[in-house]
């Protein structure tokens, strides 16, 4: 639920000649987005943080068509109640996307300056691959030269090594986007050096403390969870004992 804006629709907030302002950026990432098959038919989204204020990606827009006068902005310092924002630019005709508590979270919880949203179905795939186990509710990988895309964790100096062990998180679905918001806390509370959180059958979520470092590791991510997938159809182990070579 979103409570209404004032009559100031506070459009100069969205209005810039910068190619890296929140409001231009965020569609130039779904566009390409889009071509990668992460947000198809309306779904998954973009969020950005400049300071205290978010910029969001609306629900229910064709990602490959949005405009800067299709984002949403509030000031985090502001929202009270994850499930009632209030908004200091709402477009009209357009709903405040279910993501948004998620977020929110990525930003208050780990100090994101990013946070990307997939549908990706190499991340499903993953998930579905995990039911095979029971009661396993992350996914791991090490030994792969990709895993140094990934930073070593919430207040950390560096990237992970070609030796550590990447690890995500894996939540259930919910009928209703907004409502995995708990979830996704808890889990970033178990692990806290993640990056990211995988959502049964449904997509993953992925932030970074900049844009580049959260497009940086969403790109990371989908490049390993199809590995995974070629990997399982070969019999290969996610996870493997490699020695360092001296």
């Amino acid at each position: 639920m979103s409570l209404p804006e004032s009559n100031n629709n506070n459009d100069h907030l969205i209005h810039s000649s910068d190619s890296q302002h929140p409001a231009n950026l965020i569609p130039e990432l779904c566009r390409k987005f889009w071509t990668l098959g992460w947000v198809t038919g309306t779904g998954g989204g973009t969020s950005i943080r400049a300071d205290d204020l978010v910029y969001l990606a609306p629900s229910g827009v064709q990602k490959e068509l949005m405009k800067p006068e299709d984002i949403y902005v509030l000031e985090l310092s502001k929202q009270v109640d994850p499930k009632s924002r209030i908004y200091l630019r709402s477009p009209p005709s357009l709903k405040p996307s279910q993501c948004t508590p998620l977020f929110i979270a990525a930003f208050t919880k780990r100090n994101a300056g990013c946070c990307i949203h997939t549908h990706s179905q190499w991340a499903v795939l993953i998930t579905l691959l995990l039911e095979r186990a029971p009661n396993t509710k992350i996914f791991e990988i090490n030994n792969i030269e990709q895993i140094k895309g990934f930073g070593k964790g919430f207040g950390k100096v560096g990237n992970l090594g070609y030796h550590d062990t990447l690890r995500i998180p894996v939540i259930e679905n919910t009928p209703f986007e907004e409502d995995l918001t708990e979830s996704l806390e808890q889990a970033m509370d178990g692990y806290p050096d993640t990056c990211a959180v995988l959502v049964r059958r449904h997509g993953v979520y992925v932030w970074g403390e900049t844009v580049h470092k959260a497009k940086t590791q969403c790109e990371s991510l989908d490049y390993l969870f199809q590995l995974a997938i070629e990997m399982k159809k070969l019999d290969l182990p996610w996870l493997s004992n490699i020695k360092p070579v001296a």
